[in-house]
């Protein structure tokens, strides 16, 4: 059960970074928006919450049923929240979910080759910002990986789970 609280701890805080974002682009800001979106990252690493991005890149040096699990748990976990914070955003703050639906618009016009490369470098800085963390104890590599993703246009899943939820 902790694991599951945990993975929708992290995904209400994806979606605040992701409303924070959403209120800055809106306002042609984008660039404030991604950096302040690493807030995020950074509350969900000093609480010890589940993000799905933040749990998967390390599959790759535990492949036990138990790091399965808390995977799997993430995800789920972190899509409850992203998708349940972005339909109430999507009616309490109208202003974003229009933004969001610019933004999952574009999302959805663009090739799935197209996305899959975007999803695959997003999780490589994703991996590496939580590395950076654990194994160094420095919150640079969450001020530098988030803003660079965002910025670069990469694909994070459990972000786009908020704005599609946002964009209704």
């Amino acid at each position: 059960m902790r694991r599951i609280v945990d993975a929708i701890a992290a995904g209400v805080l994806i979606s605040i970074g992701g409303c924070v974002f959403l209120a800055c682009a809106g306002d042609g800001m984008k660039w404030l928006g991604a950096i302040l979106f690493a807030v995020a990252l950074l509350c969900i690493c000093f609480k010890g919450y589940s993000l799905f991005t933040g749990k998967v890149g390390y599959l790759v040096n535990d492949h036990s049923k138990d790091y399965w699990h808390v995977v799997i748990t993430s995800l789920i976990g972190n899509a409850i929240a992203c998708c349940g914070v972005g339909l109430i955003i999507a009616y309490a703050m109208p202003h974003l979910g229009a933004t969001a639906a610019t933004i999952c618009a574009a999302k959805l016009e663009q090739a799935l080759f197209s996305t899959i490369v975007r999803a695959i470098l997003c999780g490589v800085l994703m991996y590496m910002a939580v590395s950076i963390y654990r194994e160094k104890g420095s919150i640079a590599g969450i001020f530098f990986c988030v803003p660079v993703f965002i910025l670069a246009g990469f694909e994070h899943s459990i972000a786009n789970m908020f704005y599609f939820g946002a964009a209704n």
